[in-house]
């Protein structure tokens, strides 16, 4: 039976629960004290780009709309001509059902091409309220975490995602935060990083986005994937900025809009904000437009290889 603690020691004891209490440099996170968020990504100074391209800018050949079709395979092949140093690989075009020979084959081929897996891309929802919808989109980001370390991608763009019917954007916010701190803890372990895009709902304007991620407990597992085409506001750049510095990962698009009027991207202008922040890594396009990709994305490839060789 254990002896009953000295009151002292034991007042000692409580008040370190309550607080938070410093022991041998490491602090007990217990009680309602929260770990500190995550502040701009610290690198050496020095801006280093590389490029990839996502599957998603190939979308309507992956899902054989048109006429047209191609895999996995093929696209990553593609990656290989345009020359590139990443393949992007969004789970949306991963077979319905597949195994870990499948992720084992993808890594192969595209190590074989002198590729990397740059990232993947999930859909999720974290502003669905406690329950079994709510449980599934937990379980399908754990489950991509999963791969993506079979893969060997070291980055998954996440969605916070949008308000239900009737609730409120501080209360989605409060159970967006509560899910990223959840699924994180697996990242860490699996030693994948999450990066939340800006991506409309609760990440529409770039403070509800920092709200978000100051949030977040503190991790190096954790950052923004920074989206050139998804802010519409009167100065879309301005909001680029503001959330460059947390940015682990960069995606590209040839649209981008002030307020709801689609226009050409500066994209001279985009790869100086990236260069402002001292980012390093991958810049990845995602073609969106309407021209056909077999056409428009190997000019847009070679007028990011001319801004980034100057950078």
């Amino acid at each position: 039976m254990h002896q009953p603690l000295p009151i002292g020691r034991r007042s000692f004891l409580q008040q370190a629960v309550r607080c938070g209490f410093a022991w041998g440099g490491a602090t007990l996170a217990l009680g309602p004290t929260r770990a500190r968020a995550i502040g701009p990504i610290k690198r050496n100074g020095r801006q280093h780009f590389k490029l990839s391209l996502a599957a998603y800018s190939f979308r309507d050949e992956l899902t054989g709309k048109q006429g047209k079709g191609i895999t996995l395979d093929d696209f990553v092949r593609l990656c290989a001509d345009y020359d590139l140093d990443g393949t992007e690989l969004t789970s949306y075009y991963f077979p319905k059902e597949f195994d870990n020979a499948y992720l084992q084959h993808l890594k192969q081929l595209t190590f074989r091409l002198g590729l990397d897996i740059s990232g993947t891309a999930i859909a999720n929802d974290f502003c669905l309220p406690e329950g079994d919808a709510r449980a599934q989109s937990l379980a399908h980001t754990r489950r991509w975490i999963d791969h993506a370390a079979t893969l060997g991608a070291p980055v998954i763009r996440i969605f916070a995602g949008n308000v239900p019917a009737g609730d409120t954007e501080a209360a989605c916010i409060s159970r967006c935060v509560a899910g990223i701190d959840e699924v994180l803890e697996h990242a860490a372990q699996k030693g994948v990083c999450l990066a939340l895009e800006n991506h409309g709902g609760i990440t529409t304007r770039p403070e509800q986005m920092l709200q978000i991620v100051k949030q977040v407990r503190e991790s190096p597992w954790f950052g923004v994937n920074f989206d050139g085409g998804n802010f519409r506001s009167a100065d879309p750049y301005a909001d680029l900025a503001q959330i460059a510095p947390y940015a682990l990962n960069v995606q590209i698009k040839t649209d981008i809009f002030r307020n709801d009027k689609r226009e050409d991207t500066d994209l001279e202008r985009v790869i100086a904000i990236l260069k402002s922040a001292g980012y390093r890594g991958y810049i990845v396009l995602e073609y969106e437009s309407a021209e056909d990709p077999r056409t428009a994305v190997p000019k847009h490839l070679q007028t990011l290889r001319k801004l980034i060789s100057r950078a």
